[in-house]
């Protein structure tokens, strides 16, 4: 892949993580916290985006959820789904 290419993909991916987000909070009605993977499928884009879902005191309490994002190539939602919650404390799954 030439330098163009590889500059014009990561534009593209960057443009559907922004579009996810956008779908995110229009559907939820929360702000999305970051995405945590973008990946180019067959058909579009996979987008995963960190919300929180419940705020709590401490915030070492506040429950975390991500969602996973199909995008068409064009931009298009194709599904949203949460794919998991935890405690933002939790250690499982640090490396």
């Amino acid at each position: 892949m030439s330098e163009d290419e590889l500059g014009r993909a990561a534009a593209d991916g960057l443009q559907h993580a922004r579009q996810a987000g956008r779908y995110l909070a229009e559907l939820t009605g929360r702000e999305p916290g970051g995405v945590v993977w973008l990946e180019a499928a067959e058909d579009g884009w996979q987008v995963g985006i960190e919300v929180v879902e419940e705020r709590r005191v401490p915030s070492a309490n506040d429950i975390i959820a991500i969602y996973e994002i199909r995008l068409a190539a064009d931009g298009g939602l194709l599904s949203v789904r949460r794919t998991r919650r935890y405690y933002r404390s939790s250690m499982e799954d640090w490396t």
